[in-house]
């Protein structure tokens, strides 16, 4: 029979709890755990440290010799991948190519790159081309808006 008075913890589920601040020789003295000096060492700086104002000074720095760009760089499209995939006279826009898996379906922004051939009349819309790109299409007769 199944009493509460019969009841034992798991083996292995208690742990005793840590006791720190009692001397050196305890392993956890002097600091207590908590590092040295600065943020961490002050109450509500264990939660990660923030990177209050980096953004600010992120900016306002010179950047001598070069930096990455906090912006993010439009998603390359091939002419060859837009001959593949699109029919003559179809819109090619940002929707139409995330839902060919041409590009991410996360992506802002495209371009077209002059990289292999077009043999297909398309429209072009919302969507930036290199100068290249933009001769070839407009061979073609097709038309950038």
């Amino acid at each position: 029979m199944l009493r509460i008075n019969i009841l034992k913890p798991a083996p292995g589920s208690k742990h005793r709890t840590k006791r720190i601040g009692r001397g050196n020789a305890s392993g956890h003295g002097t600091y207590s755990t908590r590092g040295g000096k600065g943020q961490t060492a002050r109450s509500g700086g264990s939660r990660g440290l923030k990177m209050k104002g980096f953004k600010r000074l992120l900016m306002s720095t010179k950047k001598l010799r070069g930096f990455s760009s906090l912006q993010k760089k439009a998603s390359e499209v091939y002419l060859s991948e837009l001959d593949k995939n699109f029919n003559a006279g179809e819109t090619v826009n940002l929707q139409s190519l995330q839902e060919k898996h041409l590009i991410s379906i996360n992506a802002k922004s495209a371009k077209i790159v002059s990289t292999g051939e077009l043999t297909k009349k398309l429209v072009i819309s919302g969507i930036a081309c290199t100068k290249g790109a933009v001769e070839k299409i407009q061979a073609m007769g097709g038309e950038i808006k």
